[in-house]
């Protein structure tokens, strides 16, 4: 019987594994965790997202650059897939209001039991062996078969052999949870091409840093009902509504993650970029004008927005961040700015506080079924790969997606073999 090592016990390998069992390979997953899985619950602490309901198309845009490798992946598992995937798992599943999937009791821990229960017991073909606590070290030295793997595991060091090898080791957010990585180097020296691990889906810390005040008092206040623009030194286009945070140094939260990989790549480019703020989208400039101007009396300023604009908290507070004294006072630079407030921004957060990461190994380095070039028989999955996405069900079930692909591309390279 042919043996498999599946390194990495996240979504992408569980799905490779998967695959390649029903298939009747013996499949040996190892991890560097205590336990199977652990991005995966955080990621569906606040409600599993696993997929969108929006078609094809739209889905596949969300991809960018790395769109044409994604729908490939796509031909042999789609967001569909996603959720038949769960159903099979006895885990039913509905769209939100958003067009985002999620199961039906919003838990994560109950899809990933089913799962694990089905790998470990399977109706046809061999069940899935476990090693955690074991941390991939690299290949084996003196050895020139890639399929030769160091671990390091709590009773000493431990070296295996397989037929294949699927990589699946996660990027470089939240290495607590084992994305930390440490694989990079490993795969450079054998000849691999990887670009560099950048956040994704991350905060940003404002140029000159917040005033304490502010800082102070709406730290994790959200802006509600707002709209973002931007324009890339490389004239790319970003206009959206809804909803962020503010944070002690910056901000974070959906909408600035939506435009996270533009006001990054802008940031490398220029070290700075900045985006314009609406706080009263659904208004136009006139109106805010005429309102701004409109007598006041003996009112206080604050009071003024407040009754006429339902401008106050964190919006009357962002609007003193960027004007003077003697500018709120003026009716069209502050008419102005809150249509278009300016907010400059001068660093990501550090990749390890990212929801995901970009880089990794270039789609360029492997074939259509995801084998490196480099290294005949090993495969590589998940978020280790160079794509990146929105959240919204993208992040996963790319994830999935290129696990079943990699497997399948492991049965097609043992089939020749």
């Amino acid at each position: 019987m042919k043996q498999v090592i599946v390194v990495g016990a996240g979504p992408a390998g569980l799905m490779a594994a998967e695959v390649l069992s029903r298939a009747g390979v013996a499949v040996a997953v190892y991890d560097a965790m205590p336990s199977v899985g652990r991005k995966f619950l955080l990621a569906g602490k606040g409600g599993l997202n696993l997929t969108h309901s929006e078609p094809a198309d739209l889905f596949a845009s969300r991809y960018g650059q790395r769109r044409k490798q994604i729908e490939t992946i796509f031909e042999t598992f789609d967001a569909s897939d996603v959720r038949t995937w769960a159903t099979s798992l006895d885990i039913e599943t509905f769209v939100g209001s958003s067009g985002r999937v999620f199961p039906v009791d919003m838990k994560a821990a109950p899809l990933l039991r089913a799962w694990l229960r089905r790998l470990r017991h399977p109706q046809n073909g061999p069940a899935v062996q476990f090693f955690m606590r074991h941390r991939w070290t690299g290949w084996h030295a003196g050895d020139d078969a890639p399929s030769c793997l160091d671990f390091e595991t709590p009773a000493g060091d431990v070296h295996v052999q397989a037929d294949a090898v699927v990589l699946a080791l996660g990027g470089g957010s939240w290495a607590r949870l084992g994305s930390n990585g440490a694989w990079v180097p490993w795969l450079r020296d054998r000849g691999v091409a990887v670009a560099p691990l950048l956040p994704a889906n991350c905060g940003f810390d404002v140029q000159g840093g917040w005033s304490a005040h502010f800082a102070s008092h709406f730290a994790g206040h959200p802006f509600k009902s707002v709209s973002v623009s931007l324009t890339t030194s490389h004239g790319m286009v970003f206009q959206r509504r809804g909803e962020f945070v503010a944070t002690a140094t910056g901000v974070e939260g959906s909408l600035i993650y939506a435009a996270s990989n533009l006001l990054r790549d802008d940031i490398i480019a220029n070290g700075q970029t900045t985006f314009h703020l609406d706080l009263l989208p659904d208004r136009s400039f006139e109106w805010v004008l005429a309102q701004v101007s409109y007598p006041r009396g003996t009112r206080s300023l604050s009071s003024h927005l407040k009754s006429r604009l339902h401008i106050e908290g964190i919006k009357a507070a962002v609007l003193h961040e960027s004007l003077s004294k003697e500018q709120m006072h003026d009716p069209v630079q502050l008419a102005q700015t809150i249509k278009a407030l300016p907010i400059t921004l001068q660093a990501t957060r550090p990749i390890d506080e990212a929801i995901s990461s970009a880089g990794g190994v270039l789609f360029e380095a492997a074939d259509d079924h995801l084998m490196l070039e480099a290294l005949p028989g090993v495969f590589c999955a998940g978020e280790m790969l160079d794509w990146e996405a929105p959240t919204g069900g993208y992040l996963l079930t790319a994830c999935l997606a290129s696990g079943v692909r990699a497997g399948q591309g492991v049965l097609n390279y043992l089939h020749k073999k």
